[in-house]
């Protein structure tokens, strides 16, 4: 492609906010300045506004929740998106839960339903997300849930005694009745925890990716039933694999996922994995829907830093920093930035993100082994 644009080259040394801001008092925010926290992107939904207002006007603690199912490395997504969310609930003087999923993982037969070895990434996550996001963050397992909470066994059964099995069919996240026919006893009870787990923990926001949409809005629809307090929903953005859209089950979209290695950037990727896989990531010239590489940018790089450096060599323009996201996508969409340029400085960019929470990883040696066991590859 024949390079037209020339301007000038502008270079700046900035470390990144992520390194540099701490999480900020919340005293000093009024109930709209902690809303846009909170609302504000990677936020897509929020069911309702007005009861998360509602609920930031009062007094009392408010008291958040995200489920992670244990399958596997953390990548961009799990961790960064959600790490960046988590930040700003904390930043907003929300409690914050990070509730370690382990007998949801077994149920849906993670990492060969294995006990030790979903338990032992799990203790991976919670060294990730401490790194990434801050002491902030509470923990708990399922498995301590359970024991500690005496009437969960008793309460699910009074939950799903309001509910049928079309209704728990409808909150499975598999779309096709094939697969449906496919699943366990067990994996029809997963939507019933996941809803008990909220009110079991005395969930004010149930927060998560688009994904779990179905299963906030089956709380939702219930609890009220039950006399139970009903949690206000505020759902993330996916961040998409790194294939071509057309090439996912949906032929529209599918979130960058551990089941799809090549297409996903794990946070204990060394900078050559990251700068091989985005080489081969889906990023045609001139086209912004859909393509990964914008949205890493997009949701990743600009919160984080606050601009974006297009490196490239003089010939074609030179180096140029981009201040806002807009600006960036103009230019790719007019073809005045060339793909390989983009995904380069995309590569080193998320490397230098992501190096203080691979840092922390890979310096165990028990990460290393568990992690190879089931096969994933760690480069020094």
């Amino acid at each position: 492609m024949k390079k037209e644009w020339t301007i000038l080259q502008k270079k700046r040394k900035r470390k990144s906010k992520f390194l540099l801001s701490p999480l900020t008092s919340t005293f000093k925010l009024n109930v709209e300045e902690r809303f846009r926290l909170i609302a504000k992107e990677p936020t897509e939904e929020i069911v309702t506004p007005e009861e998360l207002k509602k609920l930031l006007e009062s007094e009392n603690k408010i008291k958040h929740y995200i489920g992670l199912e244990i399958s596997g490395p953390l990548h961009l997504g799990s961790l960064l998106i959600v790490g960046l969310k988590l930040r700003d609930f904390i930043k907003a003087g929300i409690d914050v839960t990070v509730f370690l999923a382990d007998w949801h993982s077994y149920i849906n037969e993670k990492l060969g339903k294995d006990f030790q070895k979903i338990r032992a990434v799990a203790e991976s996550y919670k060294k990730a997300f401490s790194a990434f996001v801050g002491s902030n963050l509470n923990y708990i397992y399922g498995s301590e849930l359970y024991e500690s909470y005496r009437s969960y066994w008793e309460d699910l059964l009074k939950a799903a005694t309001n509910l049928n099995l079309a209704r728990i069919s409808r909150a499975l996240t598999v779309a096709g009745r094939d697969e449906k026919e496919e699943l366990t006893f067990a994996q029809f009870i997963y939507p019933l925890m996941q809803i008990n787990d909220i009110h079991a923990l005395d969930v004010d926001i149930a927060h998560g990716g688009t994904d779990q949409r179905k299963a906030h809005m089956l709380a939702r629809d219930i609890f009220p039933k039950l006399g139970w307090k009903v949690p206000v929903a505020v759902h993330h953005h996916l961040l998409p694999g790194l294939q071509k859209p057309s090439e996912f089950k949906d032929e529209s979209f599918s979130k960058m996922s551990k089941s799809k290695p090549s297409g996903a950037i794990f946070v204990h990727d060394s900078y050559s994995q990251i700068k091989e896989k985005l080489q081969k990531a889906w990023c045609p010239p001139g086209v912004v829907v859909g393509n990964p590489v914008l949205e890493i940018i997009k949701y990743i790089i600009m919160p984080i830093n606050g601009e974006f450096l297009l490196k490239r060599d003089p010939k074609y323009g030179g180096d140029y920093l981009f201040q806002n996201f807009n600006e960036l996508e103009e230019a790719y969409r007019a073809n005045k930035i060339h793909p390989f340029d983009l995904k380069l400085s995309t590569a080193d960019h998320i490397y230098e993100i992501i190096k203080p929470v691979r840092e922390t990883l890979i310096k165990s040696d028990e990460y290393i082994k568990i992690m190879e066991s089931i096969g994933f590859r760690i480069e020094e």
